[in-house]
Protein backbone atom coordinates (compact mmCIF):
# COMPACT_ATOMS: atom_id res chain seq x y z
CA UNK A 1 0.00 0.00 0.00
CA UNK A 2 2.95 2.29 0.59
CA UNK A 3 3.87 1.95 -3.09
CA UNK A 4 0.38 3.13 -4.05
CA UNK A 5 0.65 6.11 -1.71
CA UNK A 6 3.99 7.10 -3.23
CA UNK A 7 2.57 6.63 -6.72
CA UNK A 8 -0.42 8.90 -6.21
CA UNK A 9 1.64 11.39 -4.23
CA UNK A 10 4.21 11.62 -7.01
CA UNK A 11 1.72 12.06 -9.85
CA UNK A 12 -0.42 14.61 -8.00
CA UNK A 13 2.76 16.51 -7.08
CA UNK A 14 3.67 16.77 -10.78
CA UNK A 15 0.15 17.99 -11.59
CA UNK A 16 0.26 20.48 -8.72
CA UNK A 17 3.64 21.91 -9.72
CA UNK A 18 2.50 22.23 -13.34
CA UNK A 19 -0.67 24.04 -12.24
CA UNK A 20 1.31 26.51 -10.11
CA UNK A 21 3.82 27.18 -12.91
CA UNK A 22 0.95 27.65 -15.34
CA UNK A 23 -0.79 30.16 -13.06
CA UNK A 24 2.49 32.03 -12.55
CA UNK A 25 2.80 32.23 -16.36
CA UNK A 26 6.17 30.48 -16.19
CA UNK A 27 4.75 27.90 -18.57
CA UNK A 28 2.29 28.47 -21.35
CA UNK A 29 -0.50 26.00 -22.08
CA UNK A 30 1.66 23.60 -24.07
CA UNK A 31 4.63 23.97 -21.73
CA UNK A 32 2.63 22.76 -18.73
CA UNK A 33 1.35 19.79 -20.74
CA UNK A 34 4.87 18.75 -21.67
CA UNK A 35 6.08 19.21 -18.08
CA UNK A 36 3.39 16.74 -17.00
CA UNK A 37 4.09 14.47 -19.98
CA UNK A 38 7.77 14.18 -19.08
CA UNK A 39 7.38 14.27 -15.30
CA UNK A 40 4.73 11.56 -14.94
CA UNK A 41 6.78 9.10 -17.01
CA UNK A 42 9.20 8.92 -14.07
CA UNK A 43 6.49 7.09 -12.12
CA UNK A 44 7.86 3.96 -13.76
CA UNK A 45 10.97 4.21 -11.58
CA UNK A 46 8.74 4.19 -8.50
CA UNK A 47 6.88 1.17 -9.87
CA UNK A 48 10.13 -0.71 -10.51
CA UNK A 49 11.50 0.00 -7.05
CA UNK A 50 8.44 -0.32 -4.83
CA UNK A 51 6.08 -2.86 -6.38
CA UNK A 52 6.96 -6.53 -6.10
CA UNK A 53 6.96 -8.50 -9.39
CA UNK A 54 3.85 -10.41 -8.29
CA UNK A 55 2.04 -7.17 -7.40
CA UNK A 56 1.30 -6.22 -10.99
CA UNK A 57 -2.40 -5.92 -10.09
CA UNK A 58 -1.51 -3.20 -7.56
CA UNK A 59 0.88 -1.44 -9.94
CA UNK A 60 -1.92 -1.25 -12.51
CA UNK A 61 -4.23 0.67 -10.16
CA UNK A 62 -2.64 4.15 -10.61
CA UNK A 63 -2.65 4.02 -14.44
CA UNK A 64 -6.23 2.68 -14.39
CA UNK A 65 -7.25 5.53 -12.10
CA UNK A 66 -5.73 8.13 -14.40
CA UNK A 67 -7.40 6.70 -17.50
CA UNK A 68 -10.68 7.68 -15.83
CA UNK A 69 -9.45 10.96 -14.29
CA UNK A 70 -7.74 12.09 -17.48
CA UNK A 71 -10.87 11.42 -19.50
CA UNK A 72 -12.96 13.40 -17.01
CA UNK A 73 -10.42 16.21 -17.14
CA UNK A 74 -10.56 16.14 -20.95
CA UNK A 75 -14.38 16.30 -20.94
CA UNK A 76 -14.79 18.90 -18.19
CA UNK A 77 -11.41 20.72 -18.23
CA UNK A 78 -10.75 19.80 -14.60
CA UNK A 79 -6.95 20.17 -14.67
CA UNK A 80 -6.31 23.19 -16.88
CA UNK A 81 -2.54 22.72 -16.91
CA UNK A 82 -3.10 19.31 -18.53
CA UNK A 83 -5.54 20.41 -21.24
CA UNK A 84 -5.18 22.54 -24.33
CA UNK A 85 -7.19 25.75 -24.55
CA UNK A 86 -8.77 24.55 -27.78
CA UNK A 87 -9.81 20.92 -27.42
CA UNK A 88 -10.59 18.71 -30.37
CA UNK A 89 -12.64 15.54 -30.53
CA UNK A 90 -9.47 13.53 -31.10
CA UNK A 91 -7.35 15.21 -28.42
CA UNK A 92 -7.30 12.23 -26.08
CA UNK A 93 -3.53 12.18 -25.69
CA UNK A 94 -3.59 12.21 -21.88
CA UNK A 95 -6.02 9.28 -21.85
CA UNK A 96 -3.86 7.34 -24.31
CA UNK A 97 -0.82 8.10 -22.14
CA UNK A 98 -2.43 6.50 -19.09
CA UNK A 99 -3.66 3.59 -21.22
CA UNK A 100 -0.09 2.93 -22.40
CA UNK A 101 1.09 2.89 -18.78
CA UNK A 102 -1.70 0.48 -17.85
CA UNK A 103 -0.98 -1.98 -20.67
CA UNK A 104 2.79 -1.92 -20.30
CA UNK A 105 2.56 -2.27 -16.52
CA UNK A 106 0.61 -5.50 -16.95
CA UNK A 107 2.92 -7.07 -19.51
CA UNK A 108 6.22 -5.78 -18.09
CA UNK A 109 5.48 -7.15 -14.64
CA UNK A 110 4.04 -10.45 -15.90
CA UNK A 111 6.97 -11.01 -18.30
CA UNK A 112 9.52 -9.73 -15.76
CA UNK A 113 10.72 -7.13 -18.29
CA UNK A 114 10.67 -4.00 -16.12
CA UNK A 115 13.74 -2.51 -17.81
CA UNK A 116 12.09 -2.88 -21.20
CA UNK A 117 9.03 -1.16 -19.74
CA UNK A 118 11.26 1.64 -18.48
CA UNK A 119 12.75 2.24 -21.91
CA UNK A 120 9.30 2.29 -23.52
CA UNK A 121 7.66 4.59 -20.96
CA UNK A 122 10.59 6.98 -20.54
CA UNK A 123 11.11 7.20 -24.30
CA UNK A 124 7.46 8.20 -24.60
CA UNK A 125 7.85 10.71 -21.78
CA UNK A 126 11.24 12.27 -22.44
CA UNK A 127 11.69 11.49 -26.11
CA UNK A 128 8.28 12.53 -27.37
CA UNK A 129 7.97 15.35 -24.81
CA UNK A 130 11.37 16.93 -25.44
CA UNK A 131 11.04 16.46 -29.20
CA UNK A 132 7.91 18.61 -29.17
CA UNK A 133 9.55 21.29 -27.02
CA UNK A 134 12.79 21.45 -29.01
CA UNK A 135 10.98 21.22 -32.32
CA UNK A 136 8.80 24.23 -31.50
CA UNK A 137 11.44 26.45 -29.94
CA UNK A 138 14.26 25.90 -32.41
CA UNK A 139 13.32 26.32 -36.04
CA UNK A 140 14.54 23.65 -38.42
CA UNK A 141 13.41 21.87 -41.55
CA UNK A 142 9.90 20.46 -41.45
CA UNK A 143 9.99 16.74 -42.23
CA UNK A 144 6.47 15.35 -41.87
CA UNK A 145 3.20 16.37 -40.20
CA UNK A 146 4.82 19.44 -38.60
CA UNK A 147 7.60 17.24 -37.18
CA UNK A 148 10.93 19.04 -37.51
CA UNK A 149 14.51 17.90 -37.98
CA UNK A 150 15.54 19.04 -34.48
CA UNK A 151 12.54 17.30 -32.98
CA UNK A 152 13.43 14.05 -34.73
CA UNK A 153 17.05 14.30 -33.57
CA UNK A 154 15.85 14.93 -30.01
CA UNK A 155 13.59 11.87 -30.09
CA UNK A 156 16.40 9.67 -31.36
CA UNK A 157 18.97 11.00 -28.87
CA UNK A 158 16.64 10.78 -25.87
CA UNK A 159 15.60 7.21 -26.64
CA UNK A 160 19.20 6.19 -27.26
CA UNK A 161 20.39 7.62 -23.93
CA UNK A 162 17.53 5.94 -22.06
CA UNK A 163 18.28 2.64 -23.81
CA UNK A 164 21.96 2.86 -22.87
CA UNK A 165 21.07 3.54 -19.22
CA UNK A 166 19.01 0.36 -18.88
CA UNK A 167 20.83 -1.87 -21.38
CA UNK A 168 24.43 -0.57 -21.55
CA UNK A 169 25.72 -3.90 -22.84
CA UNK A 170 23.29 -3.96 -25.76
CA UNK A 171 24.32 -0.70 -27.42
CA UNK A 172 23.84 -1.94 -30.99
CA UNK A 173 20.29 -3.09 -30.24
CA UNK A 174 19.54 0.20 -28.50
CA UNK A 175 20.55 2.09 -31.63
CA UNK A 176 18.01 0.02 -33.55
CA UNK A 177 15.38 0.72 -30.87
CA UNK A 178 16.11 4.47 -31.03
CA UNK A 179 15.78 4.51 -34.83
CA UNK A 180 12.55 2.53 -34.62
CA UNK A 181 11.12 4.81 -31.91
CA UNK A 182 12.00 7.89 -33.94
CA UNK A 183 10.25 6.56 -37.05
CA UNK A 184 7.17 5.57 -35.04
CA UNK A 185 6.96 9.02 -33.46
CA UNK A 186 7.50 10.71 -36.83
CA UNK A 187 4.86 8.81 -38.79
CA UNK A 188 2.17 8.20 -36.16
CA UNK A 189 -0.98 10.23 -36.92
CA UNK A 190 -1.41 13.24 -34.67
CA UNK A 191 -2.88 12.38 -31.27
CA UNK A 192 -2.00 8.69 -31.27
CA UNK A 193 1.71 8.82 -30.47
CA UNK A 194 1.08 8.38 -26.74
CA UNK A 195 -0.16 4.92 -27.65
CA UNK A 196 2.08 3.96 -30.54
CA UNK A 197 5.48 5.07 -29.21
CA UNK A 198 5.44 3.26 -25.86
CA UNK A 199 3.54 0.16 -26.96
CA UNK A 200 5.55 -0.47 -30.12
CA UNK A 201 8.89 0.15 -28.40
CA UNK A 202 7.93 -2.34 -25.70
CA UNK A 203 6.78 -4.87 -28.31
CA UNK A 204 10.07 -4.52 -30.18
CA UNK A 205 12.04 -5.06 -26.97
CA UNK A 206 10.00 -8.14 -26.14
CA UNK A 207 10.86 -9.54 -29.57
CA UNK A 208 14.58 -8.75 -29.63
CA UNK A 209 15.58 -9.31 -26.01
Amino acid sequence: MLALAYSYGFVFSILGIATVLDKLKIFNDEGSRKFIHIGVSNWWIIAMLLFEPNEYYLAMIPPATFIVLNYLSYKFNLVKSMERDEQSANDLGTVYYAASLFIITFFAFRLNMLEAGAVAILAMGYGDGLAAVIGKHFKSKNLYQNKTLYGVITMFTSTLVIGFIFFPHLWALMIIVAIFATLVELYTPKGLDNLSVALLIFLLLVIIL
